[in-house]
């Protein structure tokens, strides 16, 4: 791989171009096109991800700043600001999409078999949504508020590895629960939501598909109770029911058995329900996979914070999809170097040492690895160390 390459180059050696290149002949993303092929396109978005770019002209003078390098990186032509704006606003969308949904599977397979935390071992997704704010005047095809719009990233995280299993882009109007209706279910594997997602009639079709679901219960909650399991208190668990829901139509909805789990956090005081169609795991199990669902929280903020996807290169819907999109691939791709690498370093390393060292050449298993030793100093130095505490 590293043949006096720089280190954005070697990044680039990850991506499956063949498949790419079925992909772009597939949406005719190439058609009519002088300068800037999509492969050249991606390129610069994955360029102004990786070094926190957040304009065009910013793309424009930082590649034309090493205007010599930009050939081994897969630049044929300087980019210039104006073709690649219209590069975005035009070329479909789906292209990004279909590249991301492309690296998800490989980078799936490569997390597989990384550690949950718990002793399960079915896939675990953590689905929930963020929202990031836009200007209504500029944006008005993504209404929100009357004064704002907005777009909502609905995202199912695979908990290993942290990596978008499904990632949908609507306006900010679209209620989360809908959001159950566009996925595929997978038969034994947990989907953990927070109670935003209840709505009984699709945990149904959810529990009919042969997957498991962990959530909260609404309060009031109206069910009976029909079987109690023996608790330990001192764990936490207040209670392990079956119960069956009381109202007509939501006895429709679910017209089976529920478990209901009661349970005191020790560190918060707090009393949560959780809810749940698996009867056979341990109810600490089923509270532990619950906080589990804490790292799409986490997912969400460290894209919004090392991630360009909140000032956008453009004002139409095509150019903020392809903007996340090729924002999703760059995240995923990143993590597939860090698996095949088998580095030791964090994804937020990573970005780090690219963000100020994508022009080097050096190897990249070597710079990607962060330089932990020290200095030490002999112990019969006459020179003297000031806050030495």
């Amino acid at each position: 791989m590293y043949v006096g390459k720089t280190l954005f180059a070697q990044v680039m050696e990850f991506v499956p171009w063949t498949s790419f290149a079925r992909i772009v002949h597939r949406y005719r993303g190439n058609a009519g096109v002088r300068a800037l092929s999509c492969a050249e396109q991606f390129r610069a978005m994955a360029f102004a991800q990786l070094t926190w770019r957040e304009s065009l002209r910013d793309i424009e003078v930082s590649l034309s700043a090493n205007a010599s390098k930009l050939y081994a990186m897969g630049f044929r032509v300087a980019v210039k600001r104006s073709t690649l704006a219209d590069a975005n606003e035009s070329r479909d969308w789906r292209i990004w999409f279909d590249l991301a949904a492309l690296l998800i599977r490989r980078a799936r397979k490569l997390y597989a078999s990384d550690s949950l935390g718990v002793e399960l071992d079915n896939t675990v997704y953590a689905l929930d949504s963020t929202t990031i704010d836009l200007c209504l005047s500029l944006f008005d095809w993504a209404p929100f508020r009357s004064t704002k719009a907005a777009i909502k990233l609905h995202t199912l995280l695979d908990l290993r590895g942290s990596i978008p299993a499904f990632i949908h882009i609507s306006d900010g109007k679209l209620h989360d629960v809908n959001v159950l209706d566009m996925l595929s279910l997978e038969a034994g594997a947990f989907y953990v939501m927070d109670r935003g997602y209840v709505d009984f009639e699709r945990l149904y079709t959810l529990h009919q598909a042969g997957a498991f679901f962990v959530t909260r219960a609404k309060s009031p909650m109206d069910a009976r109770r029909v079987y109690s399991a023996p608790v330990d208190r001192d764990t936490g668990v207040i209670c392990d029911q079956r119960v069956m829901l009381n109202g007509y139509y939501s006895a429709k909805k679910y017209p089976e058995h529920l478990r209901r789990i009661r349970f005191k956090d020790p560190e918060s005081g707090k009393t949560l329900v959780f809810l749940t169609n698996n009867t056979a795991l341990p109810a600490l199990t089923i509270c532990a996979l619950y906080k589990s669902r804490w790292q799409v929280e986490l997912f969400f903020k460290w894209i919004k914070q090392h991630l360009r996807i909140k000032k956008f290169l453009g004002t139409s819907e095509n150019a903020v999809k392809t903007q996340v999109w090729c924002a999703v691939a760059t995240y995923v791709l990143i993590a597939i170097v860090k698996k095949e690498l088998q580095l030791n370093a964090s994804l937020y390393t990573c970005l780090q040492i690219l963000s100020v060292s994508v022009f080097e050449k050096t190897q990249l298993s070597c710079a990607l690895q962060p330089d932990n030793s020290g200095t030490e100093l002999p112990t019969d130095t006459n020179q003297l160390i000031l806050f030495n505490f």
